[in-house]
C-alpha cells in the first residue's frame, strides 16, 4: 500500500485479490462460513450469529470479536448487506445506513478458477480509530495510513487462507478446517 493521504473522512479503502484453483462454488464455501474468519484472521476473534441465524442472507447480524494489541479488545455488531451466493457477500459495522466499516468479498469466475477480492473502506461513521485520531489529531493521516496498511496486510492473510481451504475441499471432497 503507498501513502495516499488520505484522512478519515475520505473513506478510504484497500482491496487485495487472488486466483484460487477451483469454481466460485467451492470458494463461496469457506467465505460465506463467517464463523470460520478468525481462523484466518490475527484480529478477529469470535463471530456469533444473532437473531437465531446461523448464515449470511440481507439483514442477518452477527458479532464480531476482535483484539489487537494497540487498540485493545472489542466487539461490533454487522448487518450483512449484501447476500449473492457465489458472487458476493458484504456487511456493515454497526449502523447499515451510517457504519463504521463495510467488508466485501466478491467472486468472479475466471480461468476456470475464481478471482476472489475482499475490500473494506473505513468510516463514514466514527469507530474505535476515531479515538486515536482525537488524542492526535496532527498524526491522522498517519494514523490511517497505518491501520490500513493492517487492514491491507490482515486481508492477505485472509484470502490466502481461504485460498487454501477452497483449493483443498477439490482434492478432499471437504475444507480441512
Amino acid at each position: 500500500m503507498e501513502w495516499t493521504g488520505a484522512r478519515y473522512a475520505d473513506k478510504p479503502t484497500v482491496e487485495v485479490h487472488t486466483w484460487i484453483a477451483a469454481p466460485p462454488a467451492q470458494v463461496w464455501t469457506v467465505v460465506s462460513d463467517i464463523e470460520l474468519m478468525p481462523r484466518l484472521s490475527a484480529e478477529l476473534q469470535s463471530v456469533e450469529w444473532l437473531d437465531g441465524r446461523s448464515g449470511p442472507a440481507v439483514g442477518a447480524r452477527f458479532v464480531g470479536r476482535s483484539a489487537h494489541g494497540s487498540l485493545g479488545e472489542w466487539a461490533t455488531t454487522s448487518h450483512i448487506v449484501e447476500y449473492e451466493p457465489s458472487r458476493r457477500l458484504a456487511w456493515a459495522v454497526e449502523d447499515p445506513l451510517n457504519p463504521t466499516a463495510i467488508w466485501r468479498f466478491t467472486l468472479e469466475p475466471k480461468d476456470g478458477g475464481t478471482l476472489l477480492r475482499e475490500w473494506m473502506q473505513m468510516g463514514p461513521a466514527r469507530s474505535g480509530l476515531s479515538f486515536a485520531i482525537d488524542r492526535m489529531p496532527e498524526k491522522e493521516q498517519k494514523i490511517v495510513f497505518v491501520r490500513m496498511r493492517e487492514f491491507e496486510t490482515n486481508m492477505i492473510v485472509t484470502i490466502e487462507g481461504i485460498k487454501k481451504l477452497a483449493e483443498s475441499a477439490g482434492t478432499l471432497g471437504e475444507a480441512s478446517l
